[in-house]
């Protein structure tokens, strides 16, 4: 009979005393994912200058449009290639673990998944999928490449993760998908009136765990709008929302 993996058998005394143990290093990481929220939220953004159409099932939208009246914006970046037929699997597993998100919409946040491939694939795809998310095609804008999701030298030199062309070419040998084609990340956006800003992307496993409200609204500037959160001077815990 073969012998399964397992963890050490010892007494309840044994096992508290290392839970005790676990239990500050859990303490300890979670303030520290405290901070690096904070640290987040004091990010500066960025003017969005140029002015992005998507396509959605109401026909064209503007990124302002997304915001759909809200102040900030997250759009997950799904892979799906215009000559695809089905989208991304590892997206399509970030977007099947997706919880209820209407948190976001009770503290001001939209979210909108956003891809190159024409609407018509997304719309046959998303109804497979049974989901009812929010999801836009970028097919003939820059908005992919802009934020480094859809690599192309013609287009742009390659950046992704916050690494340049140099930097990729030299991973080239474990990961050459990162050169040229489609990639995933998530992006934020923040609104004031009808001036839009970029204030937050992150790629690769940065998006993993982001799949319920409270850790998309750690990546938005207003954060969770809970008093426990550390903010700067001045900025709102609790920010009101028009309408």
């Amino acid at each position: 009979m073969s012998v399964v993996p397992h963890p050490p058998i010892v007494s309840q005394a044994e096992w508290l005393a290392e839970r005790k143990k676990l239990l500050a290093a859990e303490k300890a990481l979670t303030k520290h994912y405290d901070e690096v929220n904070a640290v987040r939220r004091r990010l500066p953004m960025v003017r969005i200058d140029k002015q992005y159409s998507f396509t959605g099932v109401k026909g064209p939208v503007s990124l302002l449009d997304l915001f759909a009246g809200k102040r900030q914006l997250v759009v997950y970046h799904f892979m799906f290639d215009p000559e695809w037929d089905k989208g991304c699997p590892g997206c399509t597993g970030f977007v099947d673990s997706l919880g209820d998100l209407s948190m976001l919409g009770k503290r001001g946040t939209e979210f909108v998944l956003v891809s190159r491939a024409p609407l018509e694939k997304l719309e046959k795809y998303k109804q497979e999928r049974g989901w009812n998310r929010t999801w836009v095609s970028s097919f003939g804008s820059d908005f992919n490449y802009d934020f480094h999701v859809t690599l192309d030298p013609e287009k742009a030199p390659p950046e992704y993760n916050y690494r340049d062309q140099a930097e990729l070419q030299a991973r080239k040998g474990t990961e050459p998908w990162f050169l040229k084609g489609e990639s995933h990340g998530l992006s934020v956006f923040f609104r004031l009136e009808d001036d839009i800003f970029h204030t937050y992307s992150t790629y690769g496993r940065g998006c993993e765990s982001l799949t319920d409200s409270y850790r998309l609204l750690d990546c938005t500037p207003f954060g969770r709008q809970e008093d426990f959160e550390v903010s700067p001077p001045g900025w709102p815990q609790r920010p009101t929302y028009g309408g």
